[in-house]
């Protein structure tokens, strides 16, 4: 039996988790979050997500926490409202990335902080994923920014994510922090026939969040929680104090965490808030 107040922070995946299929954090949950960070937990959000497709939710749970996004790559401030940590792609791996992605005629999108840069989708298929990219623009020239780089995404309709993601990984041969997913993963693309390998500079993952809890917050690991559904989730479930999985969860994440709860779709995480930190009043 878990002790009341055995934690004192809980880190939250966006994507299949936090939020339900429609994008939206369900009642209860919102309720059970608000009421916790008001009592003093720090709740951090940490995604895979871009701190432009990250902020509405924070804002929405009135979050004044650091957040991770990019998978680790940065740390957004939401009191600042900028990025205060970056790690940028070396000049090589974006070079060698590009080339791979044009010898492969693949779809790209180049991101830096604040930004995303796409060339032109050639089909529907394309063009469908990257609808709905919060800060996309379109580089009809082709021709993708090469510096700042946070992260570059590759498209491709390979069935086999996770090789594509090792072809990739070889080809550039440089220390790098890749993941890789079927965009049918998010609710928004579940017809989508194409896969994705998101490229960021060397780092933890989203493990990177304990790190920032206890560099910014004196919270220690082992007074962590940690809820995913997702194999880039795997990192902070891993490293947590506890490590929490939806039921929904690809098969490494469930055999990995220490307890599973419900869908995104229900008030699971409002649960295991009111369970872990109290209940709201």
């Amino acid at each position: 039996m878990i002790q009341a107040n055995s934690y004192d922070a809980i880190l939250l995946d966006l994507d299949g988790t936090l939020v339900n299929d429609d994008d939206q954090i369900h009642e209860h949950t919102k309720a059970s979050l608000i009421a916790a960070s008001e009592r003093g937990v720090r709740v951090v959000i940490s995604t895979g997500r871009s701190e432009l497709a990250t902020t509405s939710v924070m804002n929405e749970l009135g979050l004044d926490s650091l957040a991770v996004v990019y998978n680790g790559a940065a740390v957004y401030c939401p009191k600042a409202e900028r990025l205060i940590e970056e790690r940028i792609l070396s000049g090589t791996t974006i070079e060698k990335a590009m080339d791979y992605a044009r010898e492969h005629d693949l779809l790209v999108v180049a991101m830096r902080a604040g930004k995303k840069y796409s060339i032109p989708p050639r089909t529907p298929v394309e063009a469908s994923a990257i609808r709905g990219m919060r800060g996309l623009e379109i580089c009809e020239d082709g021709v993708l920014p090469s510096e700042y780089l946070i992260r570059l995404t590759l498209f491709s309709l390979e069935e086999d994510y996770e090789a594509f993601e090792q072809r990739i990984v070889e080809y550039i041969d440089r220390p790098i922090y890749s993941t890789s997913f079927p965009l049918t993963m998010l609710p928004s693309h579940r017809e989508s026939p194409m896969c994705v390998v998101d490229l960021h500079a060397p780092c933890l993952g989203k493990a990177e969040a304990l790190r920032v809890l206890e560099e910014n917050y004196g919270i220690e690991s082992g007074r962590v929680v940690a809820v995913g559904d997702a194999m880039n989730d795997l990192p902070m479930i891993q490293a947590a104090g506890l490590g929490v999985a939806m039921q929904h969860s690809t098969p490494d994440i469930l055999a990995a965490a220490d307890r599973v709860i419900g869908s995104n779709n229900t008030g699971a995480i409002g649960e295991l808030v009111d369970e872990l930190f109290g209940t709201p009043s």
